[in-house]
């Protein structure tokens, strides 16, 4: 065998330079992020009419608010007139328009032109052509997908067929009702690693026995290094002394209704490329979104979602929410110590990939395929 050849146990990962280049990460941010289907916010985060939120997909702002009759629209954050930001907050409230405060623009809740200095000396001025310019928007689990695509690819083919093509079937995902849940928790984590090191980190549980030791407790299966998305439809099943999904093993709060037997005392994981992480369990739903802001920064704003009189009774979600807490900072950690390897020498061509994580070989073929497309 000779020094480039690799036993057959093994697969090689992409080169450290896919982590580290700002090439690189903006094609990605061309290619991928600005072409798919993003999970941008919570639709209870514009919960009303001119409720709005700024969010970063791809190299855009995007600006994302509700119209008078309710419907989430959004739009690249930008003035028409000479580019100027028109929104600098993350979030906030308008009662009618958003104001440039440049030259003082005015655009109502459907992105239309409505006001100007002197506009009504412009009459050749097109109030709908020069409004803001609108971005593609589904919402779906409670939570507006944008895309700045030009002609968006099926939102049923690519979110919905990620679910389908994990469980077996949409309606697996559907019957946890996360449309209907309550925000019981949200946590927002600064990650100083790229966005590809996470997605890896959450497809394998090769680590899972060496830096979860709350997890593994509570999921046993785990330790034997087989992620919770090896097979089509597998979800871990809880250990025989564990009665919910806390960092104890204690039991949580009120089941979901709707579930079926074959979804009590299982954990379920979904990846919907390219930024989302979906963890089903029969009493909360855990939903990470990932925001890449360069190539060794990635803010990930994770949501514990809850039946809502849970949330409204004051329930105490502290150990179902620690669990999960534990093993994203541990994820974590783990990322942000392998970002710097991703420049040394020594990963230069790469590294490799044990037959557990040989799953993780495809995730790097549709990252490639996406980049030369």
């Amino acid at each position: 065998m000779t020094m480039t050849e690799l036993p057959a146990s093994l697969l090689r990962t992409l080169p450290g330079t896919y982590y580290t280049d700002p090439a690189i990460f903006a094609a990605e941010q061309e290619r991928i992020f600005e072409q798919m289907w993003f999970c941008a916010l919570r639709g209870a985060d514009i919960g009303t009419p001119g409720a709005f939120r700024t969010v970063q997909v791809g190299r855009e702002s995007v600006l994302l608010t509700r119209n008078r009759n309710g419907e989430a629209r959004a739009f690249l954050n930008v003035c028409r007139h000479r580019g100027a930001l028109l929104c600098a907050e993350d979030s906030g409230s308008v009662k009618r328009t958003f104001r440039c405060t440049y030259h003082a623009w005015a655009y109502d809740l459907d992105g239309k032109l409505v006001a100007a200095p002197n506009l009504v000396k412009m009459p050749d001025v097109d109030r709908v052509e020069y409004g803001l310019n609108p971005v593609h928007v589904r919402e779906w689990l409670g939570y507006v997908w944008v895309s700045l695509a030009e002609t968006p690819p099926s939102f049923s083919d690519t979110v919905q067929g990620a679910c389908e093509e994990r469980l077996g079937d949409l309606a697996a995902v559907e019957r946890y009702g996360i449309e209907n849940l309550t925000v019981g928790r949200r946590i927002r984590y600064d990650v100083r690693a790229n966005w590809k090191l996470i997605i890896e980190n959450f497809m394998e549980c090769y680590h899972c026995a060496t830096i979860h030791p709350e997890l593994v407790r509570v999921l046993p299966e785990f330790a034997g290094g087989y992620a919770a998305q090896y097979y089509v439809g597998h979800g871990a099943e809880f250990g025989p002394n564990v009665e919910g999904f806390t960092v104890d093993g204690g039991a949580g709060v009120t089941r979901i209704t709707g579930l079926d037997q074959a979804q009590d005392r299982r954990y379920f994981a979904i990846t919907i490329k390219p930024q989302v992480f979906l963890n089903l369990v029969p009493d909360h739903v855990i939903l990470h979104r990932m925001y890449p802001l360069a190539a060794d920064r990635t803010v990930v704003e994770c949501d514990w979602l809850y039946l809502p009189e849970v949330v409204a009774e004051g329930r105490d979600l502290s150990r179902s929410v620690e669990l999960f807490d534990r093993v994203n900072r541990q994820d974590f950690d783990a990322c942000e110590r392998c970002q710097p390897g991703m420049a040394s020498r020594a990963y230069a061509r790469g590294g490799v990939l044990v037959p557990s994580e040989h799953h993780l070989a495809g995730f790097h073929d549709w990252l490639r395929t996406r980049l030369e497309g």
